[in-house]
């Protein structure tokens, strides 16, 4: 196996003092469907796509239990893929929000549903630790003291190697860091869909080493076909969705990218982002941009 040149050029992020990741990682989210309502993807293609990220030096998976259509379980598929993992291999997963087999969402877990949800992690992916867990705060939560104290004891347990927080706000992250270590962040941020509150969280993130790891890093609905980031790829000559990329990768050292996919051709694509260097004057007109979106 040889490491893509893409991946190390990502650079890494030592999460917690002894996970080290690549900066460019891989979100497990669309492995088993296109999106929350399907269609299904196909089960080998995606557990195809799994071996070639790894076969390309990716080292971080982020994934959740909740991530599945139907029969299918984006944490089977990795573990099918994937098991007995390489040493180096670090798999993040999030707990806290809950899917029927329908798929309708429950309401947000209180403490014995989140000790269910981390033993099923665990039975899912065969691991007796998982290495790093997300609490994810939903829309309903103003507070998330209740809940991440109850990972926190999971922590201590040792169930758990590295504890997050998603979806959270400046004071949400706080609340957390008085019950346990934080090691990343999991929000939602893209160059064209981002606050000022955002960015500062960001930079917040970064001057306290803590990893920050965006979702729907390409914008969650299809990559936007705007003009500035058409004339930056043009400029480049690569895709819209790497200059997005680029950009996230740019915007402080210890963002961590994990873009999903369960097209191969897309796997490449996005791992071939991490070696785009935006100038200067792409940086600016991409932060216009975002500046004028976000009025």
């Amino acid at each position: 196996m040889t490491t893509s040149p893409h991946v190390t050029a990502s650079g890494s992020l030592l999460l917690g003092g002894d996970l080290p990741v690549s900066r460019m990682g891989f979100g497990a989210m669309k492995l088993p469907m296109r999106d929350w309502q399907g269609p299904a993807c196909d089960p080998e293609q995606s557990r195809a796509v799994l071996r070639r990220a790894v076969e390309l030096g990716i080292d971080h998976i982020d994934t959740a239990w909740f991530y599945f259509y139907q029969d299918v379980f984006a944490n089977v598929l990795i573990r099918e893929a994937l098991h007995p993992y390489p040493e180096n291999l670090v798999i993040a997963t999030k707990v806290g929000p809950g899917r029927f087999p329908d798929g309708t969402w429950m309401n947000p877990a209180d403490r014995t549903g989140l000790r269910e949800a981390v033993h099923r992690n665990l039975r899912e992916l065969a691991v007796d630790r998982l290495d790093l867990v997300y609490l994810r705060r939903m829309p309903t939560q103003s507070s998330i003291a209740e809940p991440f104290a109850a990972l926190a004891e999971l922590r201590e347990e040792g169930l758990i190697r590295h504890l997050g927080v998603s979806n959270v706000d400046a004071d949400q992250l706080a609340e957390a860091e008085a019950i346990a270590p934080v090691v990343a962040v999991q929000n939602k941020f893209s160059v064209l869909e981002h606050s000022a509150a955002d960015a500062a969280l960001v930079a917040d993130c970064a001057d306290r080493g803590i990893g920050f790891v965006p979702f729907y890093p390409l914008g969650g609905t299809g990559v936007p076909d705007h003009p500035v980031l058409r004339a930056v790829a043009e400029r480049h000559g690569v895709t819209r969705a790497q200059v997005m990329l680029a950009w996230l990768l740019a915007a402080a050292p210890t963002v961590l990218a994990i873009p999903g996919t369960s097209s191969p051709a897309h796997l490449e694509e996005n791992v071939a982002a991490a070696s785009v260097r935006l100038g200067a004057e792409d940086l600016a007109e991409l932060g216009a941009v975002a500046r004028e979106l976000a009025k």
